[in-house]
């Protein structure tokens, strides 16, 4: 029996949101009405697909493998209802961009002005993300492009995932202002220590490892403009990259370039090339701004 595309859809996101209520709230659908659409897949499938644990559920095995599968099937559709609304030509159409925070607060709000100055029936979407989220949306078909940063640490993207290389971030030693503005890691090797997002974190212990020690750290915030607020009241230094501070700098901190190599920024494509229309309009609109 074929595949319920809606059902497929729901069994897509309870896997990426981890419990029903999440998959209620993402799809706009009431929670029976989630738990209904599963029971049914389940029958037609003729498979377990979840099970129950305590109040919640858990996907079994056959029901990741489903998942995974959907994810893929619905990205291959959504690419190809975004094709057909671009066969049309640009004067209409939708166009879904991911990105971090900093990258939305900086070079991107421009970049989505030319675009709409450039193809004004195009509808732009911005979701923010983290790099990890974002590429995950960008294989499930939720995105079109997923603006991501990486260091030279991170490994290489998935197969499947094309990059086009939008710019060079540098990597800013942070510190209250009552510090001396010393450049060099390894003298605030006692100091607490404020961490970011996973790869911001894992950037970080290369940094502190390289210089000689393992950062105390005593605070983790995805937030730029907190962690900049706790690094001004005293409470811990950090690294952040320049686009943190260009969308945003506390008056009371220093700040310090480090050596080494830059974080690089790119916008994200899935699947074989060309890109759709409006996705490589995009694309364009963030090669024209990419200078912070």
């Amino acid at each position: 029996m074929p595949l319920d595309v809606v059902r497929l859809r729901v069994l897509v996101a309870v896997a990426r949101t981890g419990t029903v209520t999440a998959a209620a709230r993402e799809l706009h659908y009431s929670q029976p009405s989630v738990s209904h659409h599963l029971a049914r897949l389940e029958a037609e499938t003729g498979a377990r697909l979840v099970q129950r644990v305590g109040r919640g559920i858990r996907l079994t095995e056959a029901g990741h493998l489903l998942a995974e599968r959907g994810a893929e099937i619905l990205g291959r559709l959504d690419a190809a209802s975004e094709e057909l609304s671009a066969h049309v030509g640009l004067r209409a159409g939708r166009v879904r961009l991911a990105a971090f925070p900093s990258a939305l607060g900086t070079f991107i709000p421009a970049a989505a002005a030319r675009l709409a100055r450039d193809h004004p029936g195009l509808d732009l979407r911005l979701m923010e993300a983290e790099p990890p989220e974002a590429l995950r949306l960008l294989r499930a078909g939720g995105a079109d492009v997923a603006v991501i940063f990486r260091y030279g640490e991170s490994g290489p993207e998935d197969d499947g995932v094309r990059l086009v290389h939008l710019l060079d971030d540098p990597s800013l030693l942070v510190t209250s202002a009552a510090h001396d503005g010393a450049a060099d890691l390894a003298a605030y090797a006692d100091e607490a220590w404020i961490a970011g997002c996973e790869r911001c974190r894992a950037h970080l212990l290369a940094l502190c490892a390289e210089a000689g020690f393992e950062p105390r750290i005593s605070f983790t915030t995805d937030d730029y403009v907190a962690v900049q607020a706790m690094v001004a009241a005293g409470l811990g230094v950090t690294v952040l990259p320049r686009l943190a501070l260009s969308a945003h700098r506390h008056p009371d901190m220093r700040v310090s370039e480090l050596s080494g190599p830059p974080r690089r920024v790119y916008a994200a494509t899935y699947g074989e090339p060309p890109d759709p229309p409006a996705t490589a309009a995009l694309i364009a609109a963030l090669l024209s701004r990419k200078d912070a």
